[in-house]
């Protein structure tokens, strides 16, 4: 394919993904799920396509989108749900690929246990990108979120890891329980200790990300620079990139100024947009890739394996999720909880309840991962044969990324609007606040040291107007607070004087731009000045709360 071609896919790749986010804003259908679709119409129409390179998806995207969502994720509640996410990025994955493997062995005609299982591998692991998508648009309750986000960042890692030796046991390499795992234990420790190394390495160059766009090109260049440190290692650099991210993303109040934060939130914000959007288009059109070869099998063959696949991941994750809430409660994890209320053991051993775990069994979407993790299984064995059934695996992989991308992701939102399921949005904004409140009463004594301390060229008339501007604004979290305690729903009330005072304080910075405006254009201010001046504006507004938001 030529230059001008390959932009030509892009541009008009770009175009698709942003007409479809608008779709998606105005209906509230997934844009996950409608990208694929489109991408499998394409894939049907006459022209050139697109095949999903593997060791691309593996090596270029992958690794900024896992660190892009362990930014994201927080440290704190993954570590607080540590037992939990283990259980389902683990213990999950492993069985899931497990049972395919036997459904394989005992119920397709000619199918090995190996081959099973390196399909199991490349479908056990949930991309929570769609389901995340949905479930914080729709209001997903926090610790439901957490598991997700902590699922969907750690079962990468024993997915590939598994599949890599199912894959040796496959094509004729000598297979050994202990060895595998200790294969396994060696790829997870590695790729931690790489992470770790990883992030201490950006915390040591903290220095230099006071400058905006170096804070960009090192937050742009750790994903991959992990990623490569612990693949040339041969351990995991899924795991690697992950730990990288979620200690960078702990630190980064720390590490960055906050004009660097800003810029840096927004470059990752459009490198999401743009890679998830294009790898979900490219799902689609891998539809006539996955169906090749499939002529030499019967169709029953056929169905029986998609029932295999399809069934185990549907039937196996709402069965593990009500057997490990059926522990007991000394071996069940710490679920849920109030940060502010860290010694509430009974909030922290809180048990799932039956609607969170309908939900959280129906968020397991599976997505790129499954499809790039079955295109790295060799074409060929050791001997020189034909995989054994590799176009049957490939179908399957496909059928199983189709049926929970599209049939779960379309239906997520209406399935959690019905269970009832959605945070607490008072308590949160009630939070917030409160640690706005104590932000400014810090500020407040600051102030009234600086003045005892008498610094030398502080103006006490500086000095009091700030404190009179802070005095106000805590005055106004004071009441905001007070309205909150009086509200009796989990609803956030709306006060007509704070929403009045948001859209003064707006019309006010449209008039500030718009004066800008007038003297640029009447050639009394350079564009030059009219750009720092409006820069000045956009931060303050990036001050004021969304429009929808009320906290």
């Amino acid at each position: 394919m030529s230059v001008e071609m390959t932009l030509l896919f892009i541009l008009a790749g770009v175009a698709v993904i942003v007409g479809v986010r608008r779709i998606a804003d105005r209906t509230g259908l997934p844009a996950a799920a409608l990208l694929t679709l489109l991408g499998i119409l394409y894939a049907v129409l006459p022209g050139p396509n697109v095949d999903l390179d593997s060791e691309l998806i593996l090596t270029l995207v992958l690794p900024p989108l896992l660190y892009s969502a362990s930014l994201d994720s927080s440290l704190i509640d993954i570590r607080r749900n540590m037992r939990t996410v283990i259980s389902l990025s683990v213990v999950l994955v492993l069985l899931t690929a497990l049972l395919i493997g036997v459904g394989f062995h005992f119920f397709v005609a000619g199918a090995t246990l190996a081959a099973g299982v390196a399909l199991g591998a490349a479908v056990a692991p949930p991309d929570p990108v769609a389901a995340l998508a949905v479930g914080k648009k729709v209001g997903l309750p926090r610790n439901i979120v957490t598991l997700v986000q902590g699922e969907g960042l750690l079962n990468d890692a024993t997915a590939l890891t598994l599949l890599s030796v199912a894959v040796s046991a496959a094509v004729g390499h000598k297979f050994s329980f202990s060895a595998a795992v200790g294969e396994f234990v060696i790829s997870a420790t590695g790729g931690v200790i790489a992470g770790i190394v990883v992030a201490y390495v950006v915390r040591a160059a903290r220095p230099l990300q006071r400058d905006p766009l170096i804070a960009n090109a090192v937050s742009l260049a750790t994903p991959f620079v992990a990623y490569l440190l612990a693949e040339g290692v041969h351990v995991s650099g899924v795991l690697a990139v992950v730990v990288a991210g979620l200690i960078v993303g702990h630190d980064a109040p720390r590490l960055a100024s906050g004009a660097s934060r800003l810029q840096v939130t927004a470059v990752w914000r459009l490198v999401d947009f743009l890679l998830e959007g294009l790898v979900f288009l490219l799902i689609g059109q891998q539809l006539p890739r996955v169906i090749n070869g499939l002529s030499e099998y019967r169709t029953s063959t056929i169905v029986i394996a998609v029932a295999v696949s399809v069934g185990v991941v549907l039937l196996l994750r709402p069965l593990f999720l009500v057997l490990t809430q059926m522990l007991p409660r000394s071996m069940h994890a710490r679920l849920g909880g109030d940060p502010a209320s860290e010694e509430d053991t009974s909030a922290r051993e809180r048990r799932l309840d039956g609607r969170e775990i309908v939900a959280l069994s129906w968020s397991g979407t599976r997505g790129v991962i499954t499809l790039a993790a079955v295109f790295t299984i060799p074409a060929r064995t050791r001997s020189g044969q034909p995989f054994p059934d590799l176009d049957l695996l490939l179908f399957c992989a496909f059928a199983v990324v189709l049926v929970t991308l599209v049939g779960q992701g379309i239906t997520f939102a209406p399935l959690v609007r019905m269970l009832g399921l959605k945070a607490n949005e008072a308590d949160k904004v009630r939070l917030r606040n409160e640690a706005r409140s104590a932000s400014v009463q810090a500020a407040l004594d600051r102030l009234e040291e600086i003045q005892q301390q008498r610094h030398d060229h502080v103006d006490d008339h500086a000095i009091e107007a700030m404190r009179k501007q802070l005095g106000l604004r805590l005055e106004r979290y004071r009441r905001r607070l007070d309205l909150l305690e009086r509200a009796d729903s989990d609803e956030v009330p709306v006060s007509p004087q704070y929403e009045a005072a948001l859209r003064v304080r707006r019309s006010v910075i449209d008039a500030q731009r718009e004066e800008l405006l007038r003297w640029r254009d009447a050639g009394r201010l350079s564009d030059e000045g009219m750009r720092v001046l409006e820069r000045e504006l956009d931060h303050e507004e990036r001050l004021l709360p969304d429009r929808s938001a009320h906290g």
